[in-house]
């Protein structure tokens, strides 16, 4: 039986979650949320908490156990409390800037990089290297923070690119001098 799996999630009162035809849906005060979730289990929605039970030998639908539960709960949390990752821009002329449903970036190349913003993701730009990405759907607001970085990702030399906030760099020495 899977830990995490067994634990039931609790739902806050202005929260509500339902199971039908192996999708769930859950809606709260930030938004509605709804993911197609392969489970053979049981998923038992009461008005406070969902449980999930499952009594299966296999091995690939106990991993399932744990997963469920956690995307279940990932999808409450974001309904209520919402997701927020935070980007940090380093290097000499780098800058980001807001142009209406586009994210401009000029990251030291030639051109500047329009980044149009999806539905159901907030971007916000308080200064030229910070950038906040903010959202209900957590695996939504992780991908799009990943996409950002992925245009310069961080060298190991000088440290120079786009850097989740909590993100440390590994700097390599440089070229050492002749003797």
């Amino acid at each position: 039986m899977s830990r995490i799996g067994k634990l039931p999630i609790k739902l806050p009162e202005n929260v509500k979650c339902t199971w039908k035809d192996s999708r769930v849906t859950v809606e709260g005060p930030k938004g509605k949320l709804e993911k197609c979730i392969t489970f053979s289990g049981e998923i038992e929605v009461k008005k406070d908490s969902v449980r999930l039970t499952s009594d299966e030998s296999d091995i690939k639908k106990k991993a399932l156990y744990g997963l469920t539960r956690s995307l279940i709960n990932s999808m409450v949390i974001g309904v209520t409390e919402g997701f927020s990752k935070t980007l940090k821009i380093v290097g000499v002329g780098y800058k980001a800037q807001m142009k209406e449903k586009t994210l401009l970036l000029n990251v030291g190349f030639s051109h500047t990089i329009n980044f149009l913003i999806p539905e159901g993701i907030k971007l916000d730009v308080p200064d030229m290297t910070t950038i906040i990405i903010s959202g209900i759907d957590k695996q939504l607001v992780g991908q799009i923070a990943a996409d950002i970085r992925k245009f310069r990702p961080p060298e190991p030399y000088k440290g120079k690119g786009i850097i989740y906030s909590n993100e440390f760099i590994r700097r390599k020495a440089g070229k050492a001098g002749i003797k």
